[in-house]
């Protein structure tokens, strides 16, 4: 039954607002400042340090800017994590242009190759219109991101320096989802007409268009670099003509990313089971995006383990709750908007994915944790805001935000118990594109 607002209803809303003292005080608060300025808690600074008991040994923060690479910049944080660990060289940096770049041009023959086998299907098919939303997109997951290192490898940020399109991403975005928008309508057409030959012909013109576009945005990426940096010590390192294969294959030769695990909290998912994302994988015979869904206290339980062994930790969170840049906090109780608004804004983790009020907007890197007695009270996150957000752009996370926002953790499959290793490896459940985890 649909209701009609009238406005004796109105009158009767504006009487008891204005009836409401303390609602006119708070008003006059909330309106000078803002809401989450005038609901800011600030007890939590009392309970939130910058102190861990156990810390990685890190320095300088990446700077993803204008840009929704955050996927990206997470796993290559984890990386220089590692090659700092190992060659004494923590503020050594990779290039997230350099990956970029080929996401770019993957994600596209991805894209193609849907339109192609699809073509049968409507336009307004919710399949269709899903795969159509991602063409030109910049998010991304753990299994991208790993899919781009092993097959192009990775180079130092000097061999591949940002760019004005890289720094700020929307131009260029926007222009590659037009084109590719456009170029599905040509190949939908060329096998509805049964002309197979022609749609792969254009398929290829279409990728080589692609890669010219993110060329002249980007920058074509170098085929060969010296390596040359000097280490914590001082020391001076030069290694000349290196593909970015080799660099990887070489530098990173004990670490198999086959290895790693992306555990998610999903209590909109049924637990235990492995679940896959087709609808975003991006690079065509590299990994899919698989999800092991488990309770979260086997996220934290494995993070733990992984950062005591030296080891920073990619995760996927709902960064836009109850978050404050200038103190570098995130805690469940940061903005109390229910005191604020005198209403009850309670959801649980489930009901926020099931509404659409809870997603993974963000992916940064776990480098401390804090435990007290067994008890985890605090957690430091690498960000890649840079250097002027939060504190040196460092983030304190309390063990309730974890747990509330926290929908992904990337760790080694020993963290696991047997049982897990064995559902990891085995077959996944396809999620289809408008599914609350992608």
């Amino acid at each position: 039954m649909a209701n009609e607002l009238t406005l004796q209803e109105l009158e009767d809303f504006s009487r008891e607002f204005n009836a409401d003292l303390t609602s006119q005080v708070v008003a006059r608060a909330a309106k000078r400042s803002g809401v989450l300025e005038a609901s800011y808690n600030d007890a939590v600074s009392h309970r939130l340090t910058h102190v861990f008991s156990t810390e990685l040994d890190t320095d300088n923060v990446t700077n993803q800017l204008q840009s929704g690479r955050c996927w990206l910049f997470a796993t290559l944080n984890v990386l220089r994590h590692h090659f700092g660990k190992e060659y004494k060289a923590k503020n050594f940096t990779f290039s997230q242009a350099y990956n970029f770049f080929w996401d770019k041009v993957e994600r596209a023959n991805n894209f193609y190759n849907y339109v192609l086998e699809n073509a049968d299907k409507p336009l307004d098919d919710r399949e269709v219109k899903a795969y159509f939303d991602f063409a030109g997109h910049d998010g991304g997951q753990w299994h991208m991101a790993i899919s781009l290192v092993e097959k192009y490898g990775v180079v130092p940020t000097y061999a591949m320096p940002e760019t004005a399109n890289t720094n700020n991403t929307a131009a260029l975005a926007e222009a590659l989802a037009q084109k590719e928008k456009k170029d599905a309508l040509v190949l939908r057409k060329l096998v509805q007409a049964g002309d197979l030959e022609a749609a792969q012909k254009a398929r290829k013109k279409f990728l080589s268009e692609v890669y010219r576009m993110t060329a002249i945005a980007v920058g074509e990426p170098p085929k060969k670099f010296d390596l040359e940096y000097r280490d914590d010590d001082k020391k001076y390192h030069l290694e000349k003509n290196l593909t970015p294969v080799e660099f990887y294959n070489k530098y990173f030769k004990d670490v198999d990313l086959s290895d790693y695990v992306v555990l998610t909290n999903a209590p909109d998912h049924e637990y235990n089971k492995l679940f896959a994302l087709p609808s975003e994988d991006n690079v065509q015979g590299k990994y899919p995006i698989k999800l092991l869904n488990v309770p979260m206290e086997f996220l934290t339980s494995a993070a733990i383990a992984q950062l005591k062994d030296g080891e920073a930790v990619w995760f996927g969170n709902d960064v836009g709750k109850q978050k404050e840049n200038k103190t570098g906090f995130l805690a469940t109780d940061l903005y109390k908007l229910d005191d604020l608004f005198g209403v009850d804004l309670t959801m649980t983790k489930k009901e926020r994915l099931e509404t659409g009020m809870g997603e993974v907007s963000h992916a940064m890197t776990l480098v401390g944790v804090d435990e007290d007695n067994g008890d985890v009270r605090q957690w430091k996150v690498e960000n890649s805001w840079g250097e002027k957000v939060a504190k040196k752009g460092y983030y304190v996370m309390s063990q309730d935000w974890f747990e509330e926002y926290v929908y992904e953790v990337v760790v080694h499959k020993k963290y696991l118990t047997s049982e897990q290793q064995k559902l990891a490896e085995g077959p996944a459940q396809q999620l289809p594109a408008w599914d609350s985890l992608a």
